[in-house]
Parts: structure tokens; sequence; C-alpha cells
């Protein structure tokens, strides 16, 4: 059996990096263009790379996604990725970004059931299991914490749900060029002869991959011995080891998101058409709860309250929303400072949605995703179609400025936006359809999801904003809000139609 290799970049602060033994201060900085070590891998032949968000790993979130992006972008190499994983989100960022598979490890041992969850939603042969050990322990949260998990036990009951990838690692090795941990891995093989086992921690040359080839071991991770020039693949040819992928990989699609939105004024949700003549719909919140029960992907609340009061009553609804629902929760309207986006995000919200502050100040865009990752920005653009093409409005849509929505859209994207809620005002509450030929240039234009708003008036109008339109999700209000269309009816048919839905 060949042995399977596989060279890491692990990012801090967008730059390829290496840790001693997981300790972030001791950190060296091998390259700052992580894109270029991609790039010399891929020349000298291999196909695979191992990507792990360190910032990620130590927030809890995923915050590298637009690196990843790049490297993808540029090689379109098979690319696991791992850090940060904590969500059903960060999964479906890392694999929007590029990713064919993602390593998960601290959720597997805190919570699962989730991970069990995740095993069945996106398939094994899309889920890596992150096993790093210390002393004998399961080691979580960026290794800066051991749990009571002993190793063979805590892979068998994932193996039995079909796990067949498993990432070893010993943190005592790790990144101490001192040679892998050979014993532990046959020890793991003996016991699951059938695992696509991958080694990492502690090579430092050669020949030490060809002694794991000779223990059995599949595959085998490495970084630092690369970098620091150890590793000779004239030495490794002469064993008829050679930078190949030997598994070969079709990703499924991801599946489409059903978003309900609610627009909030003075702690009531209305609606309206062509963003005037609103409506009450009834209390965001138990609307907020009915639609996570559900069966809703994510919730989208906006506050288009103006006074400063108004803003304190929308906080104060965001902090008992996130109380009662247990799926991504968007909020937006009245963002216009980094400090907007800390207290909403304080209030239990997930992401932030801006729209006029972005067009005017487009550093936000920087500034939040800098902070917060870019799964955290969702950049809204509202636009009409005039006789000199689509432009971009603001002041909820009172007011246009000389922006196209396409050039727009990719500034907007350039800067880190984790992704674009575009919203048609001539669609807007008129129950005709989305604008299908605008989502779908968008769809193709760009590498982040696309969120459809504006015009669902029927279930055959959120298929053809997938099919057609080819979005990422698509977001209604009123046909959820006065029960034309209920969530679980929408998304049995749109499961009928072939369109992968979580149900």
């Amino acid at each position: 059996m060949k042995i399977e290799l596989i060279p890491a970049i692990d990012l801090i602060d967008g730059k390829c990096v290496r840790l001693t033994k997981g300790d972030y201060s001791r950190k060296t900085v091998y390259n700052e263009d992580p894109v270029s070590v991609a790039l010399e891998f891929k020349r000298h032949g291999f196909n695979r790379l191992h990507v792990v968000d360190l910032d990620g790993a130590k927030s809890k979130h995923v915050v590298n996604d637009k690196v990843l992006r790049d490297i993808y972008e540029a090689t379109h190499m098979k690319i696991d990725f791992g850090g940060g994983i904590k969500t059903d989100e960060d999964i479906e960022k890392a694999f929007a970004a590029g990713a064919q598979m993602v390593t998960v490890g601290s959720i597997a041992v805190t919570n699962p059931e989730l991970f069990s969850k995740w095993i069945k939603k996106y398939g094994s042969e899309r889920m890596i299991l992150g096993a790093d050990v210390r002393n004998g322990k399961i080691s979580i949260n960026g290794w800066r914490e051991d749990s009571t998990e002993d190793l063979i036990p805590f892979l068998r009951k994932y193996i039995e749900q079909g796990v067949t990838h498993v990432l070893c690692t010993e943190i005592s090795k790790d990144g101490t060029l001192e040679g892998p941990a050979i014993d532990l891995y046959k020890e793991v093989m003996a016991t699951y002869p059938q695992l696509h086992l991958i080694a990492s921690g502690g090579v430092s040359s050669a020949e030490d991959i060809i002694q794991l080839q000779e223990a059995g071991i599949p595959a085998v991770v490495f970084g630092k011995a690369w970098y620091e020039g150890r590793i000779n693949l004239s030495q490794l040819a002469a064993h008829a080891i050679v930078p190949s992928t030997p598994h070969t990989f079709t990703p499924s699609p991801l599946a489409k998101r059903i978003i309900p939105c609610l627009d909030v004024k003075d702690g009531e949700t209305v609606k309206g058409v062509n963003f005037v003549n609103l409506r009450s719909a009834g209390d965001p919140v138990e609307l907020g709860k009915a639609y996570s029960e559900a069966g809703a992907d994510e919730l989208v609340f906006l506050d288009i309250t103006a006074t400063h009061e108004g803003r304190k009553t929308f906080t104060e609804m965001v902090t008992r929303v996130a109380r009662e629902i247990n799926i991504p929760f968007t909020v937006g309207g009245g963002i216009g400072s980094i400090e907007d986006v800390d207290r909403l995000l304080s209030a239990g919200a997930d992401k932030v949605s801006i729209n006029s502050a972005a067009i005017r100040h487009p550093e936000l865009i920087n500034e939040i995703t800098r902070k917060y990752g870019s799964q955290v920005c969702v950049c809204a653009i509202d636009a009409r179609q005039d006789v000199d093409g689509w432009h971009c409005y603001v002041r909820g849509g009172r007011e246009r400025v000389e922006l196209g929505l396409f050039d727009w859209a990719r500034e907007a994207q350039d800067r880190g936006a984790g992704e674009i809620l575009f919203t048609s005002m001539d669609h807007d509450g008129v129950k005709q359809g989305y604008a299908n030929e605008a989502l779908a240039r968008l769809s193709e234009e760009l590498n982040i999801p696309i969120i459809a708003s504006g015009g669902a008036g029927n279930i055959e109008h959120f298929r053809d904003a997938f099919t057609l339109g080819k979005a990422d999700a698509a977001l209604a209000a009123s046909v959820f809000h006065f029960g034309e269309i209920g969530i679980p009816q929408l998304k049995d048919y749109l499961h009928s139609e072939g369109i992968n839905v979580r149900r």
C-alpha cells in the first residue's frame, strides 16, 4: 500500500505558520502568502492539502475561509479544512470556500449528537474525525483542554456510525521534528484496519515517511519538515512514494436554505409592498420561535425603526429571540459601526447584515471580517433594474447611488463578505417570483453564497430561484407570516423536485 502524502498549511492572521506542540506563543511564520505556498506544493505534484484555521480553533468559529477560497481558486487542489468548525454554518462556509472535506475534533467530544447528525447530513466521505491526543486523552479547543476521552473507544463509537477518515495527531510530537508516534498509529491500525488513518505530528524527514509506509499507515500530514527543507522527494521516489492522492471524491451539492425574514418596527413585525405600505404581521419573538420549530434553516431580522429608543427595544428583542431558537440568526438594520456589530452579536445574533453603511463606508466589511470572520458578515444589497441597468439603493430603497449591483457585489466579496443578500426592489412584496436572471449572474460571477430576496408568491417561485436563479438560499416574508406557505410543505415540494434541502 502506498502512503498518501498530504502537506499542511496552518493559518494565523492569513499567514502560513507552524506552532510547536500546539502552543500559540511558539509560532513561526514561514510565508505571509499561503496561496504561493499552495502553488509551490502543486508544482511539486501534490494535489491534496490539509488547511488548518488556527485562528478559528482559538475563537471557536471559522475565520480564514477567505484564505481557503483563495487557495482553492488558485490551485483547485483537494482540500480538507479544519479549525473552529462548531456549527452547520461553519461546515457550509468551508465547503462554499472550496473545501472537499472538513476535519472535526472538539465537537465530536463536546457534542457527539451534533457530530453524528453531521455524519448523516453531509456523508461520512466528507467528514474527517480529528483525534488529537495528549497523554492518551483526546484534546479539544485548539489543544488548550484535555478531555476524559481515551483514543480507542473514542474512535470506536464513530467508526460504528460510518466514519472512515481519521486524522490522529500526537500533540507532544507536533512541530518538534522528533519523529512521528509510529507505535500509536500502529495500535490504531491494528484495532481498526479499515480506517484511512492520517498520521500527523513529528515528521522530520523522508525516512519518517518511509517508516510510516512500512508500518502500513495509509496517509501522513507534514508541514514544518517541508518548510525547513528536510523532506527529499527524490529519496521518497526511490521507495515509489510520490505526491499523489489515491482516493477520488465527488462532492454532493450543499443543501439549499429557506429563510424567513422579519422586518421589525417598534417591537412588531411588519410587511409592505415595494418597501412601502407597511402592515402588522405579528410578534417577532413568537414568529421566530414558530419558524425555528417549523424547520426554517435560518432567520433574518431587520430593524426598520429609526429612533435611538427603538434601537434599544430591538436589541432587547434580539436577546429574547436568541433564547427561543436553535438555528442561525442574522440581524440587520441601522448598523453603522463595529460597535453596533459588537452590540448585536453580544445580544445573541450569529451574523449581521449591513446595507447602506457598507456602501457609504465599505471598509466596515473589512473591519467586521477581520474581527469576527467572513461568516459573520452578510452584505445586503437593495437594487432596482433602471433603464441604465441594475443600480443599488440606500435609505430603505429611497435613494439611488451610482453603483452597479454586480460591481458592488464583487467588491463586497473581495472585502471579505461571507454572503450576499440580494433584494430586487421591483419584485419585493408583489409575489410574482424572484429576479432570477440577476440572481443567476450573481451566482455565476461570485464565489460566496447568494440569498434570493423579493418576490416569493408560491412554492414554484422558490424552485425557480434555486434552479433558474442558482441561489444558495431563498428568503421570504409575507407568504410565511400570513400562512400562505408552510415551511414543511415547501421543503417537501422542493425535495420532490430534486432540490437538496434539509428536512
